[in-house]
């Protein structure tokens, strides 16, 4: 009966683990680009190179070039742009 219950703990304790790897948060900065393709859209390449095809960016930083430093919760799926992985924006702001 222990090594059941124990057995148990540790895959809860796994999918547990799985489930806060999916949601960590990214920050980072990058700069946002317009992409004319899909009735157009923003999308957001950080520093590294990653695209981001983020939920939430304010109007007033859908502006070609800018740069920004972000914040986001990556989610899965992709959307009807294909284009980098979507992210849900917590915070993003303009870099000077």
């Amino acid at each position: 009966m222990l090594r059941t219950l124990f057995t148990i703990l540790i895959a809860i304790l796994w999918i547990g683990g799985c489930a806060l790897e999916d949601s960590e948060t990214v920050s980072d900065t990058g700069t946002v680009v317009y992409l004319p393709f899909e009735g157009g859209f923003f999308g957001i390449v950080d520093d590294h190179g990653r695209r981001w095809d983020p939920s939430g960016l304010p109007e007033e930083l859908q502006v070609d070039s800018v740069r920004v430093r972000f914040e986001g919760i990556p989610t899965e799926g992709a959307t009807f742009h294909m284009w980098g992985r979507t992210i849900d924006l917590t915070s993003v702001a303009r870099l000077e």
